[in-house]
């Protein structure tokens, strides 16, 4: 028998809105099982990106926010800063677009949105994992110092990893900047000689003096740097580069090896939602969204993050591909969507990998909760 995931549909009456779901989804899940009272509940997000609306609507973030201060604990609503320059590079930016797309103190009805890794993306614990490829796992601080982690996660394509979900926001959403380089390189950035105009803001808030003039163009030093990514964000110019070089297993064995890292003080006290809604073709962290690939399907919820991961993407694989999407291939129920949209990635390994390092199993029972109808309420379990 394998882990519990438990998953509810968009179907609504007047007997049970869609948010009313959720709290019955949470409560059967046994959310608040992991929760203590007064203690300070990480509840990872995504805020999406300016421009970007495909993620989770911000409802169903508020609902989850209440069904977890109704135990008694604090919840407060987290990211960590993007490694690339955009529009959450930096802790205002990021908090600005979170209220932008809807998630307000007043609106996620006064939890606060606290930017894990700190103004600049510098604020990070290191926390030993002693994995294959990663001795430590650069992480938020604030994630690290919560008592309790719920992540909500929303599922949908990746160009890396095939698909984006829980494994993606823990181990590469609450990773600092270094985090996220180490993850996405093995080599310090480089400068883009032609765009460097040599105004040396990179060189004045390197931390490590990795970084020189040489005939008016900034060099640096692959010896020296320590993979901040501080000259990505500083660059004004958009000169300094990172260099994409891993290959994909690499890239999905180090996301994974992070998400031990997360959960490593949170065993017995972190939570997981999926939502499979606006499944568009990549990650939020664009900033817009393609046409989605299938139809809505639903929101699950489980103990086990390996579990609900593989749960989630059975059952996109098992509809039928919307009209009018980027897919070209696979377009049957029951056909490998996520290997439509990107054919040269194995998205199967980061869930194999992480049920190698001990963070759940691939075996799931997916039981299904009913929606409210005349007073009554019925599960069945699918198959």
């Amino acid at each position: 028998m394998g882990s519990k995931v438990y998953f509810i549909d968009f179907r609504a009456t007047s007997k049970e809105n869609i948010v009313d779901k959720i709290v019955r989804l949470c409560k059967t899940a046994g959310m608040n099982d992991l929760l203590n009272k007064d203690s300070l509940v990480a509840v990872k997000i995504h805020f999406g990106e300016k421009g970007n609306t495909a993620f989770i609507r911000p409802p169903y973030i508020r609902k989850i926010l209440q069904c977890i201060k109704k135990t008694g604990a604090t919840p407060f609503l987290t990211d960590a800063n993007t490694l690339y320059a955009g529009s959450r590079s930096d802790a205002v930016s990021h908090i600005k677009t979170a209220v932008d797309n809807g998630f307000s103190y007043s609106s996620m009805d006064a939890a606060p949105v606290i930017i894990a890794d700190g103004l600049r993306g510098k604020t990070e614990t290191k926390v030993a994992i002693d994995q294959k490829n990663c001795a430590h796992a650069y992480i938020g601080s604030e994630i690290v110092n919560a008592d309790a982690l719920v992540s909500i996660a929303h599922f949908k394509g990746h160009e890396l990893a095939g698909f984006g979900g829980t494994l993606k926001n823990l181990g590469m959403g609450c990773a600092s900047r270094r985090g996220k380089l180490v993850q996405h390189s093995s080599v310090s950035p480089k400068v883009r000689k032609k765009s460097c105009i040599g105004c040396s803001e990179c060189i004045i808030h390197c931390p490590a003096g990795a970084i020189e003039l040489i005939e008016k163009k900034a060099r640096i030093d692959s010896e020296k740097c320590i993979g901040c990514g501080e000259c990505i964000i500083r660059c004004s110019n958009d000169a300094v580069k990172i260099r994409w070089d891993q290959n994909i297993p690499l890239f999905m064995e180090k996301m994974v090896e992070y998400t031990t890292g997360v959960l490593k003080n949170k065993k017995d006290s972190s939570f997981f939602i999926n939502v499979i809604a606006d499944i568009t073709p990549k990650c939020d962290c664009i900033p817009f969204n393609d046409y989605p690939v299938v139809r809505d399907i639903g929101i699950l919820a489980s103990k086990d993050p390996v579990a609900i991961d593989h749960a989630s993407a059975d059952l996109v694989n098992n509809e039928e591909a919307l009209p009018g999407s980027i897919l070209r291939h696979n377009l049957r129920k029951g056909e490998d969507k996520i290997k439509g949209l990107y054919p040269k990635v194995d998205w199967q390994y980061q869930l194999q990998y992480a049920e190698k390092l001990g963070l759940g199993t691939l075996s799931y029972e997916l039981e299904k909760i009913e929606t409210l109808s005349h007073g009554m309420k019925i599960k069945s379990k699918q198959p």
